[in-house]
């Protein structure tokens, strides 16, 4: 008993201690300037959410509706190219296929800031610098050869003999490949969907490089609340917030998906 008592005494400690630092952010969001230099600071207060209303009515608004379009249009392109890509390398006959799925990975393995000087260039003389389109082919660049990589897994660990049956019965590849296979591979999918969305939400990188006002993201509008004037501590409070919670909640709901999806990619026959 005492055993057990302990064990989940362990586990809620583990569990403070992670979510410390957001449950902190977020009370400090709550609090007046006062409330927030106070010392020792307040545990109890009475709520406000002054730094919400002042901080949506800025162009933080426009940021945050930024990050959701470009991180939805970025995912769904990324998906529609990639999972038939992962599948005709999966069903690829010649030799040097692993060889090409390692070389495609390379993109993903690669430190961000190698790439930044090419992409700031070439988007200064095709006009890309501060768009959302610019921003979508960069996480793009990066998604697609993660969802190449993991779903390949997955069509790799498809019985081919269920494709080769329903080829008998009259199906064509294309049909075969959205009715048989891909029905099969929802995990994946869903998995590769959730990582390449909270990508290119959370990416503060690229957004700070290549946008300036127009498509500035949440995450980088984030930082103008620290200017010479001082920082703004609810203001920056709030929009962490703003910017944290969808990810969160987002991840809470569909962490069955994520588990099932990342482990179950990493079985074979």
């Amino acid at each position: 008993m005492s055993r057990g008592w302990l064990l989940h005494a362990a586990v809620l400690g583990l569990v403070l201690l992670i979510l410390a630092p957001f449950l902190w952010l977020l009370q400090m969001s709550l609090k007046t300037q006062a409330d927030i230099f106070a010392f020792p600071p307040r545990l109890a207060f009475v709520p406000t959410l002054e730094h919400y209303r002042t901080i949506w009515d800025t162009a933080f608004r426009r940021s945050f509706a930024n990050s959701a379009i470009v991180a939805v249009l970025s995912t769904a392109l990324a998906m529609m190219l990639g999972v038939p890509g992962a599948y005709a390398l999966s069903r690829a006959r010649f030799g040097a296929a692993g060889t090409l799925g390692l070389w495609i990975l390379v993109s993903r393995m690669a430190p961000p800031i190698a790439f930044t000087i090419p992409y700031f260039l070439a988007y200064r003389h095709l006009g890309l610098l501060d768009t959302r389109a610019g921003l979508v082919i960069v996480y793009l660049t990066f998604n697609l050869s993660l969802v190449v990589w993991l779903m390949r897994s997955f069509f790799d660990a498809t019985p081919r003999s269920l494709e080769e049956a329903a080829w008998i019965d009259g199906a064509g590849l294309g049909q075969a490949f959205i009715r048989i296979v891909l029905p099969l591979s929802a995990p994946g999918l869903a998995a590769c969907a959730i990582l390449c969305f909270l990508y290119a939400w959370n990416d503060f990188f690229f957004a700070l490089i290549l946008t300036r006002t127009e498509a500035m993201t949440a995450p980088v509008a984030v930082v103008n609340f620290m200017n010479y004037e001082g920082w703004e501590w609810g203001k920056i409070a709030a929009g962490g917030t703003l910017v944290m919670l969808p990810v969160l909640v987002f991840s809470f709901v569909v962490r069955k998906f994520l588990v099932r999806g990342l482990t179950a990619g990493a079985l074979r026959g």
